[in-house]
């Protein structure tokens, strides 16, 4: 079995691979009535946390689902959901899975 971060981002069908909150462990963030899965990511300086924010744009385009990304001094916040359906989708999982993977292999560069 894959771990999400190795799966690749699949085509909306409406009705197929919806995430809620009953098939999955997690507790997704509720804005505006639609389930969103958060995290900020901390850094030393304005300049890893672009230079982040960069390597999650990349992975975003490759895989045709983007993020909201507020990029700050030492931080960057990024919000995963799918627009289309306006809920989640597993390919908000798989690339939430896939940026923590990045910060986690960024982090052992420190």
């Amino acid at each position: 079995m894959y771990s999400l971060q190795e799966r690749f981002s699949s085509s909306y069908k409406r009705g197929k691979n919806r995430v809620t909150a009953t098939n999955c462990r997690l507790e997704p963030v509720d804005e505006q009535d639609i389930p969103k899965l958060d995290r900020v990511f901390k850094f030393k300086n304005f300049v890893d946390a672009l230079a982040f924010t960069n390597v999650i744009g990349d992975l975003a385009e490759e895989q045709g689902h983007h993020p909201k990304l507020i990029t700050e001094w030492g931080r960057v916040q990024v919000t995963w959901w799918t627009h289309k359906i306006r809920n989640l989708h597993r390919n908000d999982f798989v690339m939430a899975a896939k940026t923590d993977q990045i910060y986690s292999d960024i982090e052992q560069t420190f």
